[in-house]
Formats: structure tokens, C-alpha cells, sequence
């Protein structure tokens, strides 16, 4: 069986991200899935301001909306600046047999992502 790559784990937390903002009615002006690459998503919707969405998959399910608090004060001021919005979709993803486990391509897995945390209105 083949582990998925950190890549790929992201790639997965942006999809599941992605139709979610989909279904809230967002349009996207940009898409950014690179690993490390901030924001992932630039959102418009006619009559509110831009929103920059960052995306984080990680195992934990617990509390995937773990983040590093400094590093998006740093964020915050860049969004600021551009007049924008910060949501942050922390999405946990694990092996739906056991969590100790990696998550494997074309197995079964958990999601734990409910909403976003808006970071700044």
C-alpha cells in the first residue's frame, strides 16, 4: 500500500476545503496548492471584501485547528494591508482503521473539519 506524500494530504484537505466554499458560494480568483504557499484560496463574492483562506491538513483529528499563532500575526498584517479577510481551515485527516496509522492512497480515511476560523473580519 502506498502512504500519501504530505503533498498529496494537502492536496486532499484543498479539495474538501474547496467545495465547501464552493457550496457558501464563493468564487475563486486564485488557487494556490502549493505546500508552504500562502494563501491557498483568494475568494470573491460581489459586495464583500477578498478573502484569504489558509489551509492546513494534519492528523490530528482532536483539534486540527492547531496553528502557529506568530507566524499569522505575520498574515494578518500582509491581509491587512491588502484590505482582506483571514479564514483558516484546519482539516484533520487519518487512517479510518487507526489513527497511529498513515493514510493510505485508495483506503479509507476520517476528515474532522467543520468550519472555518476566522482569523480576521
Amino acid at each position: 500500500m502506498q502512504i500519501l506524500t504530505e503533498q498529496e494530504l494537502h492536496n486532499l484537505a484543498m479539495n474538501i476545503v474547496g467545495e465547501k466554499l464552493e457550496k457558501m458560494g464563493y468564487e475563486f480568483q486564485a488557487i494556490n496548492s502549493q505546500l508552504k504557499r500562502h494563501p491557498q484560496y483568494v475568494l470573491f463574492k460581489k459586495g464583500e471584501p477578498t478573502i484569504f483562506v489558509l489551509v492546513k491538513a494534519t492528523n490530528n483529528l482532536q483539534n486540527p485547528n492547531d496553528y502557529d499563532v506568530l507566524w499569522m500575526e505575520t498574515f494578518k498584517n500582509h491581509a491587512k494591508k491588502q484590505n482582506a479577510k483571514v479564514w483558516f481551515a484546519g482539516v484533520g485527516i487519518a487512517n479510518a482503521e487507526s489513527v497511529e496509522n498513515p493514510v493510505f492512497k485508495n483506503q479509507p480515511y476520517y476528515v474532522a473539519f467543520e468550519d472555518f476560523i476566522k482569523i480576521l473580519e
